[in-house]
């Protein structure tokens, strides 16, 4: 299988398509005997198999489109394992199971469920596996052969967190396989633990009683991994120096040091595996051997060799004698030795077997010599590396494809690339992955930028030489002059300056809104520094498709931190509350931070080896968008917690690395359970409560109904720390009656005041018990993971738990943190509507300014809102003063006003208290509470009277919630006393992070900006709520757990609550090779619950209509619908105009032709477009309004193509305008409209839509109708969609229509219709119907006249009949003609239209800023502005 090494293009592996499938000889077998939709199948025959993979498999040379066929035909499922038995097994049967799995892996789809649905023959399989993989001659298996089991070994190394798997790989990692030491080694390791000796005499014992046979058997499978490293060596070894190579030999090398690196990186298999690779001396024999030194095969093997060193495992004998630890001296002290005297050296230190008398070594000197230096040299550390590396990557990094693989990676080959999986060795080790995976993802996004940015500069060669530009870039500019400015000398032992600032010149000749973005470059913003020399002279051509550094001329790239914009006077202009001075002329000059270990690099590099200076070379800047481009914040925050400390709290540590227990930081397994917790307003009544705590006794404190009203406080019984989990609510496990019972204290809120609005805001939301069990797992200390599939009220729960924590724990702090602003938004605008006071609210970060409310959660917003709520509360001061007669000035500043509070309120107060509590036993007069009132003058403008007057109880809560409310005055304007000796913004927004704010929001991408800013002020908090948190990239995930220093070497973290949902999408990987190979697109959210930390699934559902929910819900723990989603009238109506509420519409090609892709990954299908676009016209005709419609689609082309459509057809017409949004799938992700019309465009392949993930949140994000346009015979077969499509396709594939039903109807879902219905077969069809229709109402009306593009032209289609056309019954034959009639019409009224199409068509293919992949990338434009 090919791996990138050759230096050509890499090729995209090319899908096949429908025709081409269909054609095909596996297809027409699959259609004999295995076809999901064949209804009389062959019976099994074992021949077909070994047909099959001779024919198909092995002589196309495994090639990955046959081998797609086979899987996309579900080979797997319906044939190869469900007719799988030791009686068939066969090579071909074997190698065809391995090479499906293996497929599924590389697609990324579940590939283990079929095993575990039959898993009685599976270890008879894997033996077989492990048998084939030891084959020695290449005539039973070939080395291709052996490489497919590699990779299959590798997969199920990978899987273990599937028990049928553990149970098959553990055999082959434990203990048990030392027996391949030698035993020299072996006794020193028994040696080493005493503990292990005795396990070792144990499993001799065991042995001895074992049969022969099975003896021979268990050692085979224990000495199975050392058996495969020795079949490995020699096959390294028959590797020429020189010469014809077999590429399937260096495939199969590759494909091995990957298992090996696997196998390290997991504690389970790493534990005693690591000796036994130790022993082997694996890394001397690939540093040593022919395939290394081979420049063009090797280089990917030489890395991923390297990779192999984990600096960590050795732990050296000699690493403080500082004289010998050099390599060049470690090579003199053993140079002259002879090989036997090596050799026992190596023996002695029990790396070698001991050297026989009077024999000679049959070790290479060479060999021994590298064994022993290798051992005993000394490596820099990681950490030293680390921080001597340059964050910002260059051009050297920038356009290797072997460190940053192109967008065509396929998922076959293999990369010199950690991985992410369940677990990790330690925390260091985890952030090391995360660091060099996030370094590289980020070059590669950089990668893409530079070549859009500079290939628009078209730069030139001149004719005197130098550079000229032929275009211009939004993103880039010519840089007129650059110097640096200072060198700072370097901190104590280190030999990098401690900074480099340069200034940036350049010309800002832009239009206004560019040249507003160039000016808006904010502090830390990072801007590329680029030098190019183009050899091509002017006037010629960019070609996309040729290497880009060549053309371009490109040699140098230079990271670079803006620091600030300079004055005229030439000092940088500060960031702050104040308006920005404007500067003169189009001039700017821009203070830079360079890399300091860069600059070190290449100024080393100048003196010794003579090179250039390349800071005196470049010529153009690049910036990049701000949301993209946190990549160097990020780095910098990783590279610091590893030269940190990290402290996460105890109960985390483990479930981070993905050990232990995955359950053990539930709360009911810690030991700080909280017994009594205050629900606040959570339950709506008494009923309200019992419903939500099923299975459980409720005992009330009081037997009066009238008192039994909210809030609750509930008292749980508390089981011991270790106990067993508690059942999921069900209570099917016997257990004592306490253990079963709820004390349940209803308590009233004290009165707040006698104005309307000291009455506390409460929550309407009658919760369901699982979105109760979710807030009370919030409530209590540990670990709380809720999967909220979508329109569950994910945010309500959230919500909820935020305002429970702020009334339960006052004095604790809570940070909540989301992927996106959007989401944060959401959640603060519903935060706002329960009873938590503003003032306590803060929200860091730039999203602030989409807040949709008045008022600003900013720090600086926060600082004025203080301000100004302190001048209020003075106010109010002088009122009450005025109201008592008190002379002088009390109300001036807070310090005033605490003596006034103090002396003359709190005096006057007593006095009253004095007068009118009960006297032994005497209750005094009511008309007294009013009469000795002081503050009755204060209290005028209530609502009157203040005192009813029935009862002295009820009067006396009033007096004391007047008191209540002139006291929190005073407590309010004590807090902000620290306001009056701060002085600036900048202090008094530090103070309300870390003193005044309860409840602080901010997005990952902030926290991991600022974490080294946060800690530094001493920022606190000690409860984490991640919404959202599927979407977050699991490093992003991780550090808002360390934006606090710990005290006294604990962290403070109490509760960690992560609400998401892993069956949407994931985070935006955009390179293919991180997201699949390394699968970095793994949120922390998804490990765990992969790893089997418990969750709470929310179950209920109230956005979409019942019917639209079963085209996702199967993919949920029994997902249903609350009842308001059969009850509300807007949910029981029909759609007007539609006989289905959700219909699949099959579009065909037009003018021949399916998808297109004008560039990589830029998908486009005009019939589709076109057919949406009409559809969402006839909706507007009807009446629907614009805004109530969303336009999806799954690639980025086609979005930018439909809004083309839109531009062009009806984008400016007032009679139709225009969509809510038209976005990909995965923008849309978290939002929701009425009405979504959705574009597949895949006419080919499937594509990414085979992703689950992203078939779920296409088909969630409609409340009440959705109509699918795309290509029904291509994805009705794949497996992994066949939930959501077998309803699909069970409605007819034509869109049925009712053009006379205006929106809004009275008619019921499901109910006939009593118009006629209209079918419509086809796009022109359809576009024609539009058009006849619109112009129908113009001149109906007659008062307005605007013109309509004409459709596109008709194309007379071949009728294909459809079975479920006719349960549409009689109307559809009628309605036959008319549709004819109008075509007909239309026909008429067409334009000539050849020149209209060419010039469409050239619209069409206008592109974007930024072609992209797939899933959406360089998409932060508004949704609605047109591209061009």
């Amino acid at each position: 299988m090919a791996a990138p090494v050759s230096s050509a293009q890499p090729k995209k592996i090319v899908a096949p398509t429908v025709s081409q499938i269909n054609a095909e000889y596996v297809t027409q077998l699959a259609n004999k005997y295995w076809a999901p939709h064949v209804k009389k199948k062959l019976p099994f025959d074992s021949k077909v198999i070994e047909d099959v993979y001779t024919k198909e498999i092995v002589r196309s040379k495994f090639a990955i489109r046959k081998i797609m066929l086979l899987e996309f035909s579900q080979y797997l499922e319906n044939y190869l394992w469900m007719n799988y038995s030791p009686e068939v097994s066969s090579k071909a049967y074997l190698m065809s199971i391995c090479c499906m799995v293996n497929e599924k892996f590389r697609e990324n789809v579940p590939a283990w469920e079929t095993f575990q649905k039959k898993p009685e023959h599976f270890p008879f399989f894997f033996k077989c596996i492990l048998e084939a993989s030891l084959v020695e001659n290449d005539s039973e298996y070939s080395l291709q052969e052996q490489t497919v089991l590699l990779l299959f070994l590798d997969h199920c190394f990978n899987s273990l967190e599937v028990d049928l798997i553990r149970a098959q790989v553990q055999q082959l990692i434990s203990l048990l396989m030392w027996m391949a030491l030698q035993p020299k080694r072996l006794e020193q390791e028994l040696k080493k633990t005493p503990k292990l000796r005795k396990f070792w005499n144990l499993i001799k014992k065991n042995d001895e009683k074992m049969d022969e046979e099975a003896r021979m058997r268990a050692y085979q499978e224990r000495r199975f991994l050392s058996q495969l490293i020795q079949k490995f060596i020699s096959v390294l070894k028959s590797i020429p120096v020189s010469g014809p190579i077999s590429m399937d030999k260096v495939h199969y090398c590759e494909r091995f040091i990957e298992l090996m690196l696997d196998l390290e990186a997991l504690l389970p298999t790493r534990r005693w595996f690591n000796t036994v690779l130790d022993d082997s001396h694996l890394v001397v024999h690939c540093y040593l051997s022919s395939l290394a030194k081979r420049e063009k095969e090797g280089h990917l093997f030489c890395q991923r060799a390297a990779f192999a060193h984990f600096p960590e495992l050795y732990d050296f004998a000699l690493s403080n004698v500082a004289a010998v630890d050099t390599r060049d001296s470690l090579v003199k002290l053993f140079g002259p030795l002879s090989s036997n005297v090596l050799h026992q050296v190596a023996s002695y230190l029990c790396l070698l077997p001991s050297l026989p008398e009077g024999e000679d070594s049959s070790y290479e000197k060479e060999f021994l010599l590298e064994l022993l230096v290798s051992r005993h040299e000394r490596r820099i550390s990681q950490i030293q590396q680390l921080n001597q590396m340059p964050l910002y990557p260059t051009e050297k990094i920038i356009w290797d494809e072997n460190i940053v693989p192109t967008e065509y990676y396929s998922g076959e080959g293999c990369l010199a690339l950690p991985k992410l999986n369940l677990q990790f060795l330690t925390l260091h080790d985890y952030l090391l992955r995360n660091f060099n995976l996030f370094r590289l993802e980020s070059t590669y996004e950089i990668r893409q930028d530079i070549e859009d940015s500079v290939s628009r500069m078209k730069p030139w060669l001149s004719e005197y030489g130098g550079v000229v530009f032929g275009g211009w870039a939004r993103m880039a500019q010519p840089i007129v002059s650059f110097t640096v400015v200072e060198v700072a000398k370097p901190n104590i032992g280190e030999n990098w300056p401690m900074r480099v600032r340069a200034d940036v010149t350049i010309n800002l000749n832009v239009r206004d809104n560019i040249k507003d973005e160039w000016e808006g470059l904010r502090k830390h913003d990072v801007c590329f520094l680029i030098t190019v020399r183009p050899t091509q002279p002017y006037g010629t051509k960019f070609d996309r498709r040729q290497p880009f550094v060549e053309q371009i001329g490109l040699v140098y790239v230079r990271g670079c931190e803006i620091q600030g914009m300079l004055d005229e006077k030439g000092r940088v202009i500060e960031e702050g509350p104040d308006p920005k001075p404007r500067l003169k002329g189009d001039c700017r000059t821009y203070r830079v931070f360079l890399d300091p270990n860069q600059y070190q690099q290449d100024m080393t590099n100048t003196i010794q080896n003579g090179a250039e200076d390349v800071y005196e070379t470049f010529n153009i800047i690049m910036r990049r968008k701000p949301k993209e481009n946190n990549f160097k914040a990020v780095l910098e925050t990783i590279r610091n917690l590893m030269n940190t400390d990290c402290v996460v709290p105890d109960w985390l540590h483990d479930i981070i690395l993905g050990y232990g227990d995955p359950s053990s930081a539930h709360y009911s397994k810690m030991p700080n359970q909280i017994a009594t917790l205050d629900f606040n307003d959570t339950f709506l009544s008494i009923d309200h409560l019992k419903a939500s705590f099923p299975g459980y006794n409720i005992k009330v404190t009081v037997d009066n109904p009238v008192l039994q009203m909210p809030p609750f406080r509930i008292t749980f019984p508390i089981m011991g720390g270790k106990g067993k989990k508690r059942k999921e609510e069900d209570g099917n496990e016997e257990k004592p009656e306490e253990a079963k019972t709820l004390i349940v204290e209803p308590h009233v809120i004290p009165n707040r005041g006698p104005y309307p609005y000291n009455q506390p805001k409460r929550n309407t939301i009658q919760f369901t018990h699982t979105q109760i069990e979710a807030i009370r797992a919030g409530m209590q200390p540990g670990l709380t993971m809720v999967v909220g599939p979508p329109g569950t009220g994910k945010t309500d729960v959230a919500v909820q738990i935020i305002s429970n924590l702020y009334h339960n724990f006052p004095e604790q702090r809570t940070l909540i943190v989301t992927h996106s602003n959007q989401a944060l938004n959401q959640l603060f605008e519903k935060i706002m509507a329960l009873d938590i006071d503003e003032r306590h609210l803060l929200r860091l970060g730039h999203g602030e300014e989409e807040l949709e409310t008045e008022k600003d959660f900013s720090r600086y917003g926060r600082v004025n809102y203080v301000l100004a709520r302190r001048l209020e509360l003075l106010r109010e001061v002088g009122r009450l003063q005025e109201s008592l007669g008190v002379p002088g000035d009390v109300s001036y500043t807070c310090e005033t006003a605490g003596h006034f509070f103090l002396y003359q309120v709190m005096s006057r107060w007593e006095e009253y208290i004095s007068k009118v509590k009960v006297k032994g036993g005497k209750v005094p007069d009511v008309t007294d509470v009013s009469s000795f009132f002081p503050f009755h003058q204060y209290f005028a403008n209530a609502p009157q009277p203040v005192f009813k007057g029935k009862s002295y109880e009820e009067d006396m809560e009033i007096a004391e919630g007047c008191f209540r409310h002139v006291k929190k005055i005073f407590t309010q304007l004590e807090e902000f006393r620290a306001f009056e000796l701060l002085r600036s913004g900048l202090d008094r927004s530090k103070y309300l992070l870390v003193k005044e704010a309860k409840i602080i929001a901010m997005t990952c991408t902030h926290a991991a900006l600022k974490r080294h800013d946060l800690v530094e002020l001493g920022f606190k908090y000690d409860n984490i709520l991640m919404e959202e948190s599927a979407q977050i990239l699991e490093i992003e995930t991780f550090i808002p757990l360390l934006l606090q220093n710990p005290q006294d070497g604990f962290s403070r973290l109490k509760r960690w609550i992560m609400i998401g949902d892993h069956h949407q999408l994931p985070p935006v990987i955009k390179n293919m090779a991180f997201q699949k190979y390394s699968n970095m697109e793994q949120s922390l959210f998804t490990r765990f619950v992969r790893v089997g930390v418990p969750t709470v699934d929310l179950d209920a559902q109230g956005r979409a209509r019942a019917s639209l929910c079963n085209l996702y819900n199967w993919r949920y723990k029994n997902l249903g619908n609350l009842p308001h989603v059969q009850l509300l009238p807007e949910f029981r109506t029909a759609n007007a105009g539609f006989l289905y509420d959700f219909q699949l519409i099959n579009v065909e090609d037009f003018n021949g032709v399916g998808e297109s892709e004008p560039n990589p990954y830029f998908y486009q299908n005009l019939g589709e477009a076109e057919y949406v676009v009409a559809l969402f016209m006839y909706m507007c005709l009807l009446g629907y309004p614009a805004d109530r419609i969303s336009i999806l689609t799954t690639y980025n082309g086609q979005k930018h193509l439909i809004r083309d459509v839109i531009n062009q057809r009806c984008g400016n017409n007032p009679l139709i305008g225009r969509p809510n949004k038209v976005t990909t799938v995965d923008r849309f992700q978290g939002q929701q409209n009425d009405y979504i019309l959705l574009s597949l465009v895949r006419t080919k392949a499937v594509g990414h839509l085979r992703d689950v993930r992203r078939l779920v949140v296409a088909m969630s994000r409609a409340r009440l109708g959705l109509y699918i346009f795309a290509r029904v015979s291509l994805f009705q077969n794949c497996f992994e969609l066949t939930p959501a499509f077998s309803q699909l396709t069970a409605r007819p594939l034509h869109l049925h229509i009712i053009p006379t039903e205006c929106f809004p109807t009275a008619r019921q879902n499901g109910e006939r219709p009593s118009h006629q219905i209209h079918v419509i077969k086809n796009m022109p069809q359809m576009a024609n119907f539009v058009y006849n229709m619109y112009m129908h109402m113009i001149q109906s009306t007659r008062h307005y006249q605007q013109r309509l593009l004409p459709p596109p032209a008709m194309v007379e289609e071949p009728e294909t009949t459809q079975t479920q056309e006719f349960e549409v019954e009689g109307e559809v034959q009628d309605m036959q003609e008319d549709a004819a009639e109008e075509e007909n019409k239309a026909g008429e009224e067409m334009i000539k239209e050849g020149e209209l199409k060419v010039a469409e068509v050239d619209e069409h293919r206008t592109m974007p800023e930024h072609p992209g992949r797939d899933s959406d990338s360089g998409d932060s434009e508004p949704e609605n502005e047109t591209e061009k």
